[in-house]
């Protein structure tokens, strides 16, 4: 059978070819994003994701990072089936748990199509689950349980600020066609509370998190072979996102990004103020491939230089996503002082992403 890919966030998931080409929505510029309705899923787009990283740090001064995912896609297949068991939606969840002592990344996933109460994707709140796996909007934020094969989180997310509607209030283009779009918000400065374990031995924790919601029905440009992207929580109160859409060459295609002040004011960054600069690579030993874990990131007047909480922030998803890509924790600092903590993610470095 012949297959196609679909681009989740930053997983690629195989899915059988459809019979027949749907007529996803397109994104369009000057749709106002509504609450608390646009908290819940789109199923009539094509791809969706609810991305949340964070830094926390227990009674032990470990710090760790964590990350948790969960994708949707409508796949085209068995439109006009009227079973239950047919594909229409599929859901993909990824979890991940970054510190020093763990001396490696530790991540597992799930994925089921959705329905039968087993795998769920809500449209009137952020509500989603995939067996034990859960991200769910409460009156105070959010809340997740993650019961992975080597460790677990069961952490609640207190939400002290509005959306960030990111790029033309929640119109974000990925590139010089203006159908290359998302719709796409970010909650950051998410308190964490919680507890976080390993092999059962449960640490309690608070931390500082970031959550980004985005959906679309486009593929990335023809030219672009992978992306850079950056979330950082300041520690002013601030948040600053960033992204670029690499070209061929390891060039910039397209780029983005907001600042919002603690105080609220908003400044969106045109493709020509971001930069990412390379300062330092990490070689993986397990793949060979290389990635820039250390680089000056400038956005409009201001630089910040990003560095890993480890190197080894690698993620393999080849026996089941098809890619290589690093994704982890990252501070980062202007003129050596630390200014705030987040998230970087590194795709296209082991081969350009297709769809």
């Amino acid at each position: 059978m012949r297959r196609r890919t679909f681009l989740l966030g930053s997983l690629w998931v195989a899915a059988p070819r459809a019979v027949a080409a749907l007529d996803y929505p397109r994104v369009m510029r000057g749709v106002a994003l509504r609450f608390p309705r646009d908290h819940g899923s789109h199923p009539k787009f094509r791809t969706e994701w609810w991305y949340i990283t964070g830094w926390t740090k227990g009674g032990d001064g470990i710090e760790r990072g964590i990350q948790i995912t969960f994708f949707r896609s409508r796949t085209g297949i068995g439109e006009n089936n009227p079973s239950r068991f047919a594909p229409r939606q599929l859901l993909f969840a990824h979890a991940a748990l970054a510190a020093a002592g763990l001396g490696r990344l530790r991540h597992d996933q799930r994925a089921a199509r959705a329905g039968f109460g087993l795998a769920e994707a809500a449209e009137d709140a952020t509500d989603l689950r995939i067996d034990d796996w859960s991200l769910q909007q409460t009156r105070s934020g959010y809340q997740t349980r993650i019961d992975a094969r080597e460790f677990g989180f069961d952490l609640r997310f207190a939400a002290g600020q509005s959306p960030l509607l990111q790029g033309e209030g929640g119109y974000s283009r990925k590139g010089p066609d203006q159908r290359q779009a998302s719709y796409y918000y970010s909650r950051p400065q998410l308190a964490i509370s919680g507890s976080v374990s390993v092999q059962g031995r449960a640490t309690e924790v608070t931390g500082t998190a970031w959550l980004d919601h985005e959906w679309s029905s486009e593929a990335m440009a023809a030219d672009a072979v992978g992306w850079d992207w950056v979330g950082i929580n300041l520690a002013d109160g601030g948040a600053l996102m960033a992204f670029r859409m690499r070209d061929r060459k390891g060039g910039t295609l397209w780029a983005g990004g907001t600042h919002r002040s603690a105080g609220g004011r908003l400044r969106v960054y045109a493709p020509e103020e971001i930069r990412f600069e390379p300062l330092r690579f990490w070689r993986s030993p397990r793949t060979q491939v290389q990635y820039p874990v250390t680089l000056r990131l400038r956005a409009g007047d201001s630089s910040y230089e990003i560095e890993p909480l480890i190197d080894d922030q690698e993620l393999d998803s080849r026996a089941s996503t098809g890619t290589i890509y690093w994704e982890g924790a990252v501070r980062a600092l202007q003129q050596d002082r630390p200014t705030g903590a987040g998230y970087l993610e590194l795709t296209g470095y082991w081969k350009p992403l297709r769809l």
